[in-house]
């Protein structure tokens, strides 16, 4: 059999194969590109909806300029209590933790040798008056006898100098008994401030040597100072706004710059939960422990306001850094000795600083920017210069004016340059989004049933079943409020 009958059918049904499926695939193709404007929101088709957000208009308000430390609570007189006499401590009237005035008794030591030290000092300050006395009878008598030259100038000079040495040991005498007068006193240790007694380190029954190992600790806690850093590279900017204000701190601490310290946020939350502020256990003075505080602090969680009272005068070489401190009130026991706190120092107060909320402010390639929404409902992308945070709120230095609508939620849906629809929070919006749609933003005549206009939503319009789904949350922060809708063109 040859090639040619062999192959010869099947080349014939491949030709006729080819001659009806390629016309049929151009038709297919042809017919594609027909339907497609109707798709892409040609004439017949639905146009892609606005993007619903909620907007906040930029506001202009005067904040303060600050830095930011980490600081710790430091008592503001602190004294580790040490036995200055040898002893059996017999008591310890102060419990662990307890308040103490000044002058309170901490710990009693066995008295009774210091006692007997006392009486023996006294009894021979007794004899050396005795002493004194005969000395100065026998001088008169003699010098009786040397006027009548009875007796020598050898015994007249003997008697003279005994009476100098009685007047001598009558000295040395008063001194011990000032000396074991003091050491009895010791034996009653008393609290040298007020303030908070620690943990005792110490019980009764044991003896203690002088000058040893300390009893007891007792820190002065109202007010307290707040410790903190800053690098030396900061230090020229804290010193330009130091010299601005005059201020000496040694002489006008009340010149000084304000700091505003607060504990650790999982710490406020401790304390917001207990409603508020509870005073420590004190002595009868002081408020108690079910009761209110009555000073300018009660009941008042959050930052606390302090002023710088001390500069270091030297940078630290290990760390780079120098030491400030401030004092603040805490007659609540807000803060405590050795916490860990926040610390912002004011330097100044920045005036007519524009502020958008600081969830508006997105990153991009080119930097920080903002959406704002014009009054045809169009957003714009806006490059910004962000600058320091006040709150939920963000200083903005530069490419922004006071009254210009940011979106705050719904950033994610937005095209630069389309058209957006604003929602107000809290009213009832679509799925997803925080509000409902402004009024007046359907497209004129009405949506069409499913919620796509005729012939395509204007620009202002309502989107299909409900504007797209926005971004988290739906109230403004800092207490903003949204701006009023915008109808749609």
């Amino acid at each position: 059999m040859s090639f040619k009958r062999l192959f010869q059918p099947r080349l014939r049904f491949l030709t006729m194969a080819l001659s009806v499926g390629i016309p049929a695939a151009l038709l297919t193709v042809g017919g594609c590109k027909q339907a497609d404007p109707a798709g892409a929101g040609g004439p017949g088709g639905a146009q892609r909806p606005p993007a619903g957000v909620t907007v906040v208009a930029a506001v202009g308000r005067d904040v303060p300029i600050y830095l930011d430390e980490i600081g710790t609570m430091r008592s503001v007189e602190s004294v580790a209590i040490v036995p200055q006499v040898g002893g059996k401590i017999l008591a310890a009237p102060v419990e662990q933790g307890n308040y103490v005035k000044k002058g309170d008794v901490l710990f009693q030591i066995d008295p009774r040798s210091y006692q007997a030290r006392l009486d023996a000092a006294k009894a021979s300050l007794a004899q050396a008056q005795a002493e004194s006395k005969l000395a100065a009878i026998e001088f008169k008598r003699i010098q009786q006898l040397a006027k009548n030259d009875v007796a020598s100038q050898l015994e007249f000079d003997q008697k003279q100098n005994a009476v100098d040495v009685a007047t001598a040991k009558i000295d040395s005498a008063k001194a011990d008994v000032e000396t074991a007068q003091l050491n009895l006193d010791y034996t009653k240790i008393t609290s040298p401030i007020d303030g908070r007694a620690g943990a005792r380190l110490v019980d009764v029954g044991n003896v203690v040597k002088e000058n040893g190992s300390p009893l007891i600790q007792v820190q002065q806690i109202d007010p307290i100072h707040a410790q903190f850093t800053i690098t030396e590279s900061e230090l020229g900017t804290v010193r330009k706004y130091l010299s601005e204000i005059g201020l000496d701190l040694g002489k006008n601490p009340e010149r000084g710059l304000k700091v505003l310290v607060d504990m650790p946020a999982d710490a406020r939350q401790v304390v917001e939960a207990l409603n508020g502020v509870r005073p420590a256990t004190g002595p009868a003075t002081r408020p108690s422990a079910t009761s209110q505080p009555t000073g300018a602090t009660a009941g008042h969680v959050g930052p606390r306001e302090g002023t710088l009272t001390f500069l270091d005068s030297t940078v630290q070489n290990a760390t780079g850094t120098i030491m400030l401190r401030a004092i603040v009130p805490n007659d609540d026991q807000y803060f405590w000795p050795g916490q860990f706190v926040n610390v912002r120092l004011i330097l100044t107060t920045k005036v007519g600083a524009v502020l958008a909320p600081a969830q508006a402010i997105q990153i991009g390639q080119q930097g920080a920017f903002v959406y704002v929404v014009n009054d045809k409902s169009i957003a714009e992308i806006r490059l910004i210069v962000p600058g320091q945070r006040q709150g939920d709120m963000m200083v903005v230095e530069k490419g922004l004016s006071v009254g210009e609508k940011v979106i705050v939620t719904g950033q994610m849906m937005v095209m630069p340059g389309g058209p957006v629809m604003v929602v107000i929070p809290g009213q009832g919006g679509p799925p997803g989004m925080p509000g409902g749609a402004a009024p007046g933003g359907a497209a004129p005549g009405g949506a069409a049933p499913g919620g796509a206009a005729p012939g395509g939503a204007a620009p202002g319009g309502a989107a299909p079943g409900g504007a797209a789904p926005g971004g988290p949350g739906g109230s403004p922060p800092d207490g903003a409020k949204p701006e009023a809708p915008t109808a749609g063109k």
